[in-house]
């Protein structure tokens, strides 16, 4: 019987459908995220420690529903931006910093790389308009 009634629970649930758009969090005018470190051009030895900056807004951990807050995501060696409305995807790309972090040692194999933040919701969902960084370029010896 218990069985029954969770099927039946769960067959009554509401269903977000593959690729459909999740609420999004609209971010303050002026909002800005950026890499503190590495520079632009920069050679470096791995771990690379990357240090992010935000302006307009705080830093709370996913899952937080503050107004004005939202975490860290670091984009490696990615041409485009996560899609709107879906969350950040989680690989060796996209990088979460759910639990509020602002700097991170990065793994990097040698060769040249690219590095951007994105700025994601108590969800991972990118905010809109969408807070990212300048992508920056460093080589890692």
């Amino acid at each position: 019987m218990k069985s029954l009634l969770l099927v039946i629970a769960l067959a009554s649930m509401p269903v977000l459908a593959q690729g459909a758009e999740l609420p999004t969090t609209a971010a303050p005018e002026g909002t800005r995220v950026y890499v503190i470190s590495p520079a632009d051009g920069a050679t470096v030895r791995s771990p690379v420690t990357v240090r992010f900056g935000l302006s307009g807004m705080g830093v709370a951990p996913a899952g937080m529903a503050k107004a004005h807050t939202g975490h860290h995501h670091l984009l490696v060696d990615m041409d485009t931006l996560p899609a709107a409305g879906q969350p950040i995807p989680t690989d060796a790309q996209h990088r979460h910093f759910g639990g509020g972090q602002t700097e991170t040692a990065l793994e990097l194999a040698p060769g040249t790389h690219t590095l951007q933040l994105e700025l994601g919701d108590a969800n991972h969902v990118p905010f809109v308009p969408a807070v990212v960084s300048r992508k920056i370029t460093i080589h890692v010896e």
